[in-house]
């Protein structure tokens, strides 16, 4: 029997004066089951109708309050599954929620934050996800907020982009990174969710990859207009700044182009995704921001999301009718058949049949129940040997991770066995370099020599093309004074016959002006005539005649003018025949003269080519110079601290004549130095002077260094640094060779100063008896002498002073004995101070041409 009880809350809620707890009671249930069947811990993806229904949650309370106030009470920590399907939940709920869920969401960014830093520091492939996920999220809620114009769906037209933007550059400007920090957030987490596919060999049809892939249809929606809006502000900012400042752009969008252009085609290979949404295809080539007119070619990536299949929904009563179990009306006909017995007194077949069906469904279910049994004591013993595996997994784990470090011992030792391997191949690579340069030296020096002769035969080359262009210049100028002469030939011609046309013009005229006034005055004598024939006609016949020969004299006047007139005209079509030769002629000449003066500036030009070639050859001969002079000083320096240098040694006498001979050089190379800056084109002295600055000062330094060794040690530190401080002065002075613009400055005086110091240590560690003069040498022996004398005399007194004390004391053999001896001595002592003798001049002269090993003793 149906009641009012079995009518669900759904169908009371529309009765009228339901109150409005019960509605919201109602909806929060919903949302509560939308929320838990949509985020759970089953590695699949959400289903769309339990988002749906979230989302039309948030547009009828306009906001997201209750779907925080369950979502923090998820065990998210628990989870990384969970917490993977929460993200994944938000992300649709910001993007299609209402637009106070923004709001809602920034209260909880904190929580948001905390359940990405918890999974970001365990191992696990969804918590990593889940990390990157959460960043993503956190800049979108930012970025959405900084931006109120761009809805969390990103779906905007260019005038509100335009808006957005503004006129400001620093705007664009900062407006376009914040959305390329957007973009990269976007493709770090697709990156990251195809890199863990790529690792485990999915395939799209599994519930468990789809789980992953789901996200990222929310994911291409963002990147699509994320990618035309970066497009449109990249064009506003290079019609408004340099490329050279916005080069960092172009490649930070190169970049991100390459890779949101090779998800688009990964998704689009993938099953699950051809029917779920039409991912756009972008162009081959990104556009080209330096050419404005491309942005007419940009085609904006429209994603399209198809019409979705209705899915498999639980169907929901409005009204629940409920009706007797079946159960219950089986006990009902059983108590009838007891109480009234069974219907005709009969049991039929069919109750047979229900009872022996009863009987099996027992057997069955008794069997359902041994199996029941038997499946949990396999469950129980898989989930033991899971543990044991997981124990297993564990220590392997463990292993790993022990002998990972192990690894990177072993790793650290090879690398350091292989510094040292280095070290000790380098070290006999040096050594073999420094033999290797002492004899390449010498090469280099006569390579070096047949490069400088080889110029100078190109320089006489040069000079004698000069030579020959100077010749053809000369000509072309003689030349052109012939034109120049003709030219005036021409035209004085061309004066002299305009000024015999003009005169004859004018006797022409003066003629015509003669004939016109003799016409007039025959005119005058016709009317004259004419009246006195009308006055008289008896003169008519005589008249008559005159008049005839007055038009005949008329006839022969206007030939004779028409005569006159065509050789005038003659004259003046002469005169233009002149004149237009004479033009033709100057034009020729003008021609011929641009031609001459062409050829002479390229000649010029190829004379001007070929000095600069000279003088590049030249400088570049002196740069190779100037190298391997560093190279030679270099290797010189490199010998003071060279351990295998130390036995070496050498005499200060030596030493002072390399530094001489070192100074000397010197000298030569400031010469060589004047002489190349007098003339640029002859680097000879220079170049042979470096060469013998470079080996001498060389030899200095090594030498110095080598007497080092066998001198006291505040000689040999003081010694030491001063041949240091020469070879850095002299790589010095070769730098500023190297330099065009310091060459005309270098001055080797700095050098000069450390040779005369060298030069000055040589000399005072020379032995001070080779510093003896002649003249000393007779009184160093006098006084030699006189000290021996006076040691001998003091000697015999003391031996006869004991004869003395011997013969008081003594007696007998004793007494014998005892002067036997002393007077022995006396007399060694006497004949000792006999041989005692002078040095004549023969022997001071024998000492002082002797070696410094020979003395004699006085």
């Amino acid at each position: 029997m149906n009641t009012i009880k079995n009518v669900p809350a759904r169908v009371l809620s529309r009765r009228p004066g339901h109150s409005l707890e019960a509605e919201r009671e109602q909806f929060d249930k919903t949302q509560a089951m939308s929320i838990s069947k949509a985020i759970n811990t089953q590695e699949a993806p959400v289903k769309e109708k339990h988002a749906r229904r979230i989302i039309l949650g948030t547009h009828h309370e306009k906001g997201a309050f209750t779907f925080w106030s369950y979502a923090i009470g998820l065990p998210l920590p628990s989870s990384s599954i969970l917490s993977w399907k929460f993200c994944h939940v938000l992300h649709k709920v910001l993007r299609d929620g209402h637009p106070n869920v923004l709001q809602d969401c920034q209260r909880y960014r904190s929580n948001i934050r905390e359940t990405g830093d918890l999974w970001g520091h365990l191992h696990d492939r969804y918590g990593q996800l889940v990390n990157i996920y959460t960043k993503l999220l956190l800049t979108k809620i930012s970025f959405h907020l900084k931006h109120p114009d761009f809805p969390p769906g990103l779906e905007v037209t260019d005038e509100v982009l335009e808006k957005a933007a503004g006129t400001d550059v620093n705007n664009i400007f900062q407006l376009t990174v914040e959305m390329f920090d957007y973009m990269d957030c976007e493709l770090k987490l697709t990156e990251s969710v195809l890199r863990q596919l790529n690792t485990a060999m999915a395939v799209s049809q599994m519930s468990s990859v789809q789980c992953r892939l789901a996200p990222l249809i929310q994911v291409i929606q963002d990147c699509s207009h994320l990618y035309h809006y970066t497009v449109q502000l990249m064009f506003k900012l290079h019609a408004c700044l340099p490329a050279d400042t916005l080069q960092g752009h172009r490649d930070r969008f190169h970049e991100q182009f390459r890779s949101l252009k090779n998800f688009f085609k990964r998704a689009s290979d993938m099953l699950y995704f051809k029917r779920l949404i039409q991912i756009p295809r972008l162009p081959e080539s990104p556009p080209n921001f330096l050419r404005a007119s491309a942005l007419a070619e940009h085609v904006k990536p429209v994603v399209v999301i198809p019409e979705e299949a209705p899915e498999d929904e639980e169907p929901e009563n409005l009204i629940e009718i409920t009706t007797a179990p079946p159960v219950e009306q089986q006990n009902v006909s059983d108590i009838f058949e007891q109480t009234f017995g069974p219907p005709n007194g009969v049991r039929d077949d069919r109750d047979l049949q229900i009872e022996n069906l009863k009987k099996e469904v027992d057997l069955l279910r008794a069997e359902l129940e041994k199996i029941k049994l038997e499946a949990q004591r396999y469950i129980t013993q898989l989930k033991a040997q899971i543990n044991s595996l997981e124990a297993e997994l564990e220590e392997q784990r463990k292993q790993k991770q022990k002998a990972l470090v192990d690894n990177e011992q072993l790793r650290d030792e090879v690398e350091r066995l292989q510094r040292a391997q280095l070290e000790s191949s380098r070290t006999q690579g040096l050594y073999v370099e420094a033999e290797k340069k002492a004899s390449a030296t010498e090469t280099r020096y006569a390579k070096l020599k047949e490069k400088h002769s080889e110029l100078i035969n190109t320089h006489a080359e040069l000079l004698r093309k000069n030579a020959d262009t100077a010749k053809q210049l000369t000509v072309t100028q003689q030349s052109q004074e012939e034109v120049a002469r003709v030219k005036e030939q021409l035209a004085f011609q061309m004066e002299q016959v305009k000024r015999e046309s003009e005169m004859k013009l004018e006797d022409q005229t003066l003629q015509m002006e003669q004939l016109k006034r003799e016409l007039e005055a025959k005119k005058e004598e016709l009317t004259q005539i004419q009246s006195s024939l009308s006055h008289s006609k008896q003169a008519g016949s005589e008249l008559h005649s005159q008049v005839e020969a007055l038009h005949a004299e008329k006839d022969s006047l206007r030939k004779s003018v028409s005569e006159k007139e065509c050789e005038l005209l003659s004259v003046k079509g002469l005169i233009q025949e002149k004149e237009l030769l004479l033009n033709q002629e100057a034009e020729r000449g003008a021609k011929e003269i641009r031609e001459l003066q062409g050829k002479l500036m390229e000649k010029k030009n190829q004379e001007q080519s070929l000095q600069q070639k000279l003088l590049d050859d030249q400088f570049g001969m002196l740069q190779g110079t100037v190298k391997e002079a560093e190279n030679i000083i270099q290797d010189a320096i490199a010998k003071l601290d060279d351990p295998l240098h130390i036995r070496c040694t050498s005499s200060p006498d030596y030493l002072i004549s390399r530094a001489q001979a070192a100074l000397e050089s010197v000298n030569s190379l400031e010469n060589g130095h004047a002489q190349y800056m007098t003339n640029m084109t002859d680097a000879t002295g220079l170049v042979a002077a470096l060469a013998q600055f470079a080996h001498l000062t060389a030899d200095t330094i090594v030498n110095g260094s080598a007497t080092s060794h066998m001198a006291p040690t505040d000689h040999a530190d003081k010694l030491t640094e001063t041949c240091r401080d020469c070879g850095h002065r002299s790589l010095e002075y070769l730098n500023e060779l190297k330099d065009k613009q310091l060459l005309r400055q270098a001055n080797p005086e700095d050098v000069r100063r450390t040779l005369q110091g060298i030069l000055q240590l040589g000399q005072e560690l020379r032995p001070k008896s080779l510093d003896i003069k002649q003249e000393e040498l007779g009184d160093m022996v006098d006084k030699e002498m006189s000290s021996t004398s006076a040691a001998i005399e003091d000697a015999v007194r003391r031996i006869e002073e004991m004869m003395n004390q011997a013969r008081n004391k003594s007696s007998g053999v004793k007494l014998e004995v005892n002067e036997r001896i002393l007077n022995s001595c006396t007399d060694l002592m006497k004949a000792s101070r006999n041989d005692v003798h002078q040095p004549t001049e023969g022997d001071c002269r024998k000492w002082k041409g002797g070696s410094n090993d020979t003395r004699i003793l006085c």
